[in-house]
């Protein structure tokens, strides 16, 4: 089944001021695609959002296969690149946050996260694709899950039963006759609202940042009519500088949710007493 041109752009093309047709503001239709192939009836398609998952996979794949699959003593560049962006995680954020000792065993997986969530933001800017990934609230949600299981199974090895509990519960006795208040809401907090704020805020800033890069250039093209070209111009200029503040903010969102990854698993490794 072909996509719907109107939900593949956000908007229709051939409406513009001063033509009687209102302004076609973005909104929850904006991030529905119809399915590529199958029913989306039946839940099993393949949908726009699913695609560049998949390709936004196969190039980071790619990208580090092709950096490491020989690499030289004298690194070229591509290899240089993919070290430098490594040795970020590793030192900038793993080591920073869980130590050199605990937090090499991590690493793989800290760097995998990052580059996969920057990877998904990205779309946002690249020609054709023009969507990010993690606006759907679907994608953040199983990383963030699967930080919360391994956080989850790390204390309960780490500590064992009483000492999860202690881990999960905030357990102090020193806070006196507001312990039993105190336990219940970390309780409540880390095993059921923390996975849920870590996804939230990835998805929430890339749902907004879409919005308003959709909003602007949706604006330009329908200031294109008359006098209004004028203020077509201002609009287009806010498209470019929403881009560039997307790029920072993508790169930026990536590393917060790693670096609360890493915080996480710092506090499951923590010795509580």
């Amino acid at each position: 089944m072909s996509a719907d041109p109107t939900q593949v752009l956000a908007f229709e093309t051939d409406c513009h001021i001063f033509d009687g047709c209102g302004f076609p503001a973005p909104g929850l239709h904006s991030f529905l695609f119809e399915p590529l192939w199958g029913d989306g009836d039946s839940n099993l398609y393949f949908n726009k959002t699913m695609l560049l998952a998949l390709l936004g996979s196969l190039v980071i794949v790619g990208f580090f296969w092709a950096a490491f699959a020989k690499p030289k003593v004298v690194p070229g560049k591509l290899q240089m690149v993919a070290e430098a962006g490594y040795d970020f995680v590793r030192r900038g954020i793993v080591y920073e946050t869980i130590g050199k000792r605990e937090g090499e065993k991590y690493v793989p997986f800290m760097v995998s996260l990052f580059f996969f969530v920057w990877m998904m933001n990205l779309w946002s800017i690249v020609p054709l694709a023009a969507f990010p990934v993690t606006a759907i609230i679907s994608y953040p949600l199983v990383l963030a899950v699967i930080v919360w299981v391994t956080w989850i199974a790390l204390t309960f090895k780490r500590h064992g039963f009483v000492g999860f509990f202690k881990n999960i519960t905030g357990y102090d006795p020193s806070i006196g006759p507001v312990l039993p208040l105190s336990m219940t809401i970390e309780f409540f907090s880390n095993l059921l609202i923390r996975p849920f704020t870590h996804a939230v805020r990835l998805f929430a800033n890339m749902f907004a940042g879409h919005t308003l890069l959709l909003l602007f250039t949706i604006a330009s093209w329908y200031l294109l009519n008359g006098i209004g070209i004028a203020y077509a111009g201002v609009s287009f200029v806010m498209v470019l500088v929403m881009t560039l503040f997307e790029l920072f903010i993508q790169a930026v969102q990536a590393y917060v949710f790693v670096l609360l990854a890493c915080s996480y698993i710092q506090g499951a490794l923590a010795e509580h007493h």
